[in-house]
């Protein structure tokens, strides 16, 4: 006798439900909700180019500067030197100072003391302030080794040397004392000028 099993049978599976159907009126909300947003922050973006443009106008060439206060450098360079320091002094505010650098926080009594300024001109070019009792210092030697002298001009009543540097710079040099002060730099020559013009001794 034969028995006859249980036959396995496996549930049907239940067939796949089509997606829900968007009626023709919500898609056309949707796409017109996500073009109101665009329009809606087109403006906002326009305004934002705008004042980021009207900004770098305003800020123009100078972006990046850092200006510095040479006084401390300068009280502290007269206050160490075994000479009376000239500076430039009364320049107008186109003139702005970005560097100031002394030895003199090395200098024991009787050595030589070197001050430097670097100012940024109206130009937007470099005009550099130097004096030192000592000719051979290395912002000295910089400027004036290899230089080609061009003959002298008058600058405030003074006589400067003007002469060409290596790299093609105008300086104007003058010594007395043993004391050296010079101002070069890529500048023009009418703003060197101008910065020889106002170096004064310094009063404290």
């Amino acid at each position: 006798m034969t028995g006859v099993g249980p036959t396995s049978e496996h549930a049907p599976r239940p067939a796949e439900e089509p997606p829900p159907t968007v009626s023709p009126a919500i898609e056309r909300a949707n796409r017109l909700s996500a073009a109101n947003m665009m329009r809606s922050l087109l403006p906002l973006v326009v305004i934002c180019l705008l004042l980021v443009g009207w900004q770098a106008f305003r800020a123009g060439p100078d972006v990046g500067v850092r200006t510095v206060d040479p006084s401390s450098t300068v009280q502290f360079a007269a206050a160490r030197a075994g000479y009376q320091v000239p500076v430039p002094t009364g320049l107008d505010e186109g003139y702005r100072p970005t560097s100031a650098r002394t030895d003199a926080g090395d200098a024991r009594e009787g050595d030589a003391v070197t001050l430097e300024i670097g100012y940024l001109t109206p130009s937007e070019e470099f005009a550099g302030f130097v004096v030192s009792d000592d000719r051979g210092a290395d912002p000295v030697a910089a400027v004036l080794d290899g230089a080609q002298a061009r003959g002298t001009v008058d600058v405030g009543g003074q006589r400067w040397t003007r002469s060409t540097t290596v790299d093609g710079e105008t300086a104007l040099s003058r010594e007395a004392d043993g004391v050296t002060v010079l101002v070069t730099g890529s500048a023009p020559d009418e703003e060197l000028r101008t910065v020889a013009e106002s170096v004064r001794p310094y009063s404290g």
